[in-house]
């Protein structure tokens, strides 16, 4: 065990490994070389530095998002008419990047706190008192069933909305000519670069007479609410009537490489959660709606307008990314492809030495031990069974192994 520990560590210590270059004359294996080192340029240039870009770096945008909308539209509900302007159907006011724009609405107009008969809706009927028990539904009951409605009578803002029948053709069918500006800016802080929407040629006499158009104008940041439901997927009468949501993608992909009037933005449009196309009634929700109400005071007592809103969400969305030439990711992309050239030399290795008829040859040839005695006397030391002074006095010929 002693002797075995310590020629281990002799050969440890005492032993050098240095490559020995064998050249191989075989069809089979050289064809495998060429193509294996083949697929790893094809790798290197075709993935690594056209597909990836690895010879550069990149940066992710910081954006910010300005909407402004613009239409009118006109309605007429039980023979009154009503205009409809930017401060009432769009929800909130502010100009942010996520707002709803109303499409349809159920109004119960003159509402104030009372006592009144619930809803005849199927669900809250009544046949005597004993029926109308505090707690039973959402609304604080007073106890009594109301023999003419057949509903229980409750404490709630009087009357009671009926949302039951939505109104079908939807009331503003008008908001497909609406209008929405996006004012979007982005920064690269990385590259020290900042850019909008607004992009070269896109001044003030191009927006007054443009609309987007995602062949004609591409670059016109005005856009059509009827247009932006089409692209989306959506046909405008059927999200108008319950309402759902759409996506704006402001896409920004920037080869700083090149002159920064190339930076453009482009847009792309997505339907996103709800909608009215939906027909699957196991969904626990479909559209979009919420209520509002607008606040009064009447004879010292205080009413409100409650509006049941149904309207499609908009979330404006900016996403960015610009790459730059640099020389360390370059060097290291180049570096890690030379190493994986290397695999041709490991597989065609292993054809050698496991697979052709003659691996004990290219065995013998490729792995070769030598002892090099501490003193060398003359001009001719022998080497194991090799004559140092002829090592390298000559080019080897080369092996050739036949197919």
């Amino acid at each position: 065990m002693r002797e075995v520990i310590i020629n281990g560590l002799q050969d440890f210590f005492f032993e050098y490994e240095t490559p020995r270059q064998v050249l191989v004359r075989n069809k089979r294996v050289g064809i495998v070389c060429r193509l294996i080192q083949l697929g790893v340029l094809g790798y290197i240039v075709g993935w690594v530095f056209i597909y990836e870009k690895g010879y550069q770096i990149e940066d992710s945008a910081i954006g910010s998002v300005l909407t402004k909308m613009k239409g009118v539209g006109l309605t007429s509900v039980d023979g009154v008419d009503r205009v409809w302007d930017v401060a009432d159907y769009v929800f909130p006011e502010q100009g942010d990047a996520s707002f709803v724009v109303m499409t349809n609405y159920i109004i119960t107009a003159g509402q104030k706190q009372d006592k009144c008969p619930e809803l005849n809706d199927g669900k809250n009927s009544c046949n005597s008192d004993k029926d109308c028990e505090g707690g039973q539904y959402k609304r604080y009951m007073t106890g009594k069933c109301v023999i003419t409605t057949g509903t229980c009578e409750v404490h709630a803002w009087c009357p009671i909305e009926d949302d039951l029948t939505i109104p079908d053709p939807p009331l503003l069918m008008s908001a497909e000519n609406y209008t929405l500006f996006i004012k979007n800016s982005v920064t690269f802080p990385q590259f020290k670069v900042v850019r909008s929407n607004l992009v070269e040629g896109v001044d003030n006499s191009y927006i007054k007479r443009c609309f987007y158009h995602e062949t004609n104008s591409p670059l016109c940041p005005i856009f059509k609410l009827g247009d932006i439901v089409r692209l989306s997927g959506f046909n405008f009468q059927q999200i108008a009537k319950e309402g759902g949501a759409i996506g704006i993608l402001i896409d920004w992909v920037c080869n700083l490489d090149y002159s920064l009037k190339h930076c453009k933005p482009k847009y792309y449009f997505h339907g996103l959660y709800g909608n009215a196309d939906e027909t699957d009634k196991a969904r626990a929700s479909v559209g979009y709606n919420f209520r509002h109400a607008k606040y009064y005071t009447e004879n010292s007592t205080e009413k409100r307008t409650l509006m049941k809103v149904f309207g499609i969400r908009f979330n404006v969305i900016v996403r960015g990314l610009a790459r730059k030439f640099d020389i360390i990711p370059t060097l290291t992309a180049i570096g890690s492809g030379v190493g994986i050239f290397g695999v041709a030399t490991v597989v065609c290795d292993l054809v050698l030495l496991y697979v052709l008829p003659k691996r004990d040859f290219y065995k013998n040839m490729k792995f070769k031990s030598t002892v090099i005695d501490d003193e060398i006397s003359g001009s001719g030391s022998k080497v194991g069974d090799v004559s140092m002074t002829n090592i390298g006095s000559k080019d080897p010929a080369p092996i050739t192994m036949k197919d």
